[in-house]
């Protein structure tokens, strides 16, 4: 078949402002290669551009035609309007084509190849509906196509399920930590100019007073191979210093002992864009490593500090949020100095409280990453299926 011929462009043209419907979906509020619409905006809400005048309804699909190598493919579950840069798409006859499986013919790899090599532009790619139309594939009969729906649905609802568990336990860290920093459910809170309120029972204190040095690393230009590695602002992820995509340098061996790594030390981004500037990890590898220029190491007073429930405090928003307050900005980068980060202030809970909040925290990522890995799971079922739907025929001459 082709595609135009069992699959039709919905032009529903409406004014938004007398339609009576709520909720538009524009370009931004779609996610590559997930079908359910998770964001949206309120009609009404600020200016909504001429161009929002398509209505689409319960279980069609929309499909952004601009820059389709972003693989936006979504099934609508609410009445909505979109942009006519996004197209709204349905079986041409349920007979032929069911409805439930059109999503799932428009995310395999052959249909996104299609559109990607016929899509129009260098700035910003475009595919028309009639570039699309003439995509040709295998379809399978109507009783394949209920038992792919099924199996791919299930797949999905796997993915989706997963998904919504990663994100409710990444919302309860979020919340955990907003209040376990702040030490909530101790005896007595009281008002802090800069935290808000804090327990009474913690003292507020300044990074600067619980490290017994900070240091900026080297700016030695690192190389494909060398004597000893050097970890950069990409090797801090999750609170921990990891060895991803390795670079080294060469030093004198007075230099290395300077700049050589140790266990507990903890890592921060002070350079990088503002989203990400202030990531924090903890170096616990073993080996010997050095640190590159867009880092600081930092040496905590162990007696009082745990180097891991420092770099927690960092990376959870109460930390985040005293760390931006010091950022200087540029055009794309934002930088906090050691001496700026040396002014952060952080309240200090006794060492075992410090240990069971991060174990807490801890147990929480791990939920995260094992509902995560779950999700994969269910891609990696939903791509094998997908292989061997609709598969591709030549293109006409």
């Amino acid at each position: 078949m082709k595609f135009g011929e069992v699959v039709r462009q919905i032009k529903d043209k409406v004014d938004p402002n007398i339609s009576g419907l709520e909720r538009f979906v524009a370009g931004e509020h779609m996610d590559s290669d997930d079908l359910r619409i998770r964001r949206w905006g309120d009609i009404g809400d600020g200016y909504l551009g001429p161009a929002f005048h398509m209505r689409f309804r319960p279980g069609q699909v929309l499909y952004g035609s601009r820059r389709t190598y972003l693989r936006k493919v979504a099934v609508a579950d609410f009445e909505g309007i979109c942009a006519n840069t996004t197209f709204v798409l349905d079986s041409a006859d349920p007979a032929v084509l069911r409805p439930e499986i059109l999503p799932f013919i428009m995310q395999t790899e052959a249909f996104h190849e299609h559109s990607r090599r016929e899509s129009k532009g260098s700035v910003n790619p475009y595919v028309n509906f009639s570039d699309l139309a003439w995509y040709q594939f295998s379809l399978p009969s109507l009783q394949e196509q209920l038992r792919y729906c099924a199996a791919l649905s299930a797949a999905e609802l796997a993915y989706q399920s997963a998904r919504d568990l990663a994100t409710a336990a990444s919302c309860t860290a979020d919340a955990f930590a907003a209040a376990a920093f702040r030490g909530e459910g101790m005896r007595e809170m009281i008002p802090h100019p800069r935290l808000g309120l804090v327990s009474a029972d913690w003292p507020v204190m300044t990074i600067g007073s619980l490290t017994d040095s900070d240091q900026y690393g080297l700016s030695t230009a690192p190389q494909e191979d060398g004597q000893y590695p050097i970890l950069r602002m990409m090797n801090v992820v999750d609170g921990f210093v990891v060895e991803n995509d390795l670079r080294y340098v060469d030093l004198p061996e007075e230099v290395f002992s300077t700049y050589r790594l140790e266990s507990g030390d903890v890592l921060f981004n002070r350079t990088n864009s503002i989203d990400l500037v202030g990531r924090t990890g903890v170096y616990t590898l073993e080996g010997e490593h050095v640190f590159a220029s867009y880092l600081v190491r930092l040496k905590v007073k162990r007696d009082i500090l745990s180097p891991e429930y420092l770099t927690a405090y960092l990376n959870a928003p109460l930390g985040r949020q005293q760390v931006l307050s010091f950022a200087t900005k540029a055009v794309s980068q934002a930088n906090v100095s050691a001496s700026n980060l040396a002014r952060v202030l952080m309240p200090l809970p006794p060492r075992h409280i410090q240990d069971r909040i991060v174990a807490d925290l801890a147990h929480m990522k791990l939920a995260q990453d094992q509902a995560m890995e779950r999700a994969q799971r269910a891609v990696a079922v939903k791509r094998a299926m997908l292989q061997s739907l609709a598969v591709p025929l030549e293109a006409p001459q």
